[in-house]
């Protein structure tokens, strides 16, 4: 009897199935760096709220950096991967990122380069020639392109605008 079953399942389905149907519940596995998981949890749990309401996934993060998140589908994990990556992203010397001027100090501009991740631009990296009020150069709200010179050891990022092309829509 178990034989004839097992032949019937095979006339329908000779081989079993390479791909996971995209509308089936989906499982992924991701490290982070466990610094981030704070980002990623956000001010009283606001942030991993904020992320399971658009996505629809349930998320679950452990103290070694390990996140385990389910999906409804395979398109809920994707969405779920890609905003916690957005937010646990970090910068990389030599690279150019698009920012945001967040604040103008007399010295230079801190510089939004990724989520809750500000750079410093010294007033001597914002042109060629030289500055004397930030101001001139640069205002809050403002976008530019910056390129990430240094990360020291306590994680203080120093960007340049030196020699990075800058949009005509920027300047």
């Amino acid at each position: 009897g178990r034989i004839h079953i097992l032949d019937a399942m095979n006339k329908v389905l000779p081989e079993s199935r390479t791909e996971i149907n995209a509308h089936a519940p989906n499982y992924a596995v991701i490290e982070i760096n466990p610094d981030k998981i704070r980002d990623v949890i956000g001010k009283g749990g606001a942030m991993i709220r904020q992320l399971t309401e658009e996505t629809g996934a349930v998320i679950d993060i452990d103290d070694a950096g390990t996140i385990r998140i389910f999906g409804e589908n395979k398109a809920a994990t994707k969405a779920a991967i890609g905003k916690i990556e957005a937010l646990t992203a970090e910068v990389e010397v030599g690279k150019t990122y698009e920012g945001t001027v967040a604040r103008i100090v007399d010295f230079g501009a801190f510089v939004n380069v990724l989520p809750n991740t500000d750079g410093l631009v010294h007033i001597s990296q914002i042109a060629e020639e030289r500055v004397e009020n930030v101001s001139d150069y640069l205002s809050e709200g403002q976008t530019v392109k910056v390129l990430v010179q240094d990360v020291d050891n306590r994680g203080r990022i120093k960007l340049t605008m030196k020699g990075v092309e800058q949009d005509a829509a920027a300047e």
